[in-house]
């Protein structure tokens, strides 16, 4: 069965750390651009880190850039995303997608993961005293 599959998210104080994970299975990542994606309720969907297949090229959006830290392991077809100093604007769902072929790692988070081959089903991420 090949899919996304998310896992890490949960409730954290203000301050905290949480580390995402996005296993792929039934294709390999080593060749897709692959990138955390959130949606808050009421808000757009927005690109939060992205990384490249062969160059590990990264991208952060403003917001998360010194907190964040993207990472994947083609060995283990993992993605990881570190969360630090969290902030209760960081609340939202938290997706995985890939993008097979030499996009950007920064034109695809900027186009939100809208051009995207799979998706995961998202994990609920919760900053709050």
């Amino acid at each position: 069965q090949v899919q996304l599959l998310e896992s890490g998210g949960g409730l954290v104080q203000p301050g905290g750390s949480l580390r995402l994970s996005c296993a792929a299975s039934g294709f390999s990542l080593d060749d897709y651009v692959i990138g955390w994606f959130r949606q808050a309720p009421g808000k757009q969907r927005e690109g939060v880190s992205c990384i490249g297949g062969r160059d590990g090229n990264t991208y952060y959006t403003d917001s998360v850039k010194g907190r964040f830290t993207i990472s994947r392991d083609n060995t283990k077809n993992t993605l990881y995303l570190q969360m630090n100093s969290l902030k209760p604007e960081d609340t939202a769902v938290y997706y995985c997608a890939a993008l097979r072929g030499g996009v950007a790692p920064v034109l695809f988070c900027l186009d939100s993961g809208f051009a995207h081959d799979y998706w995961g089903q998202g994990t609920q991420v919760t900053v709050s005293s």
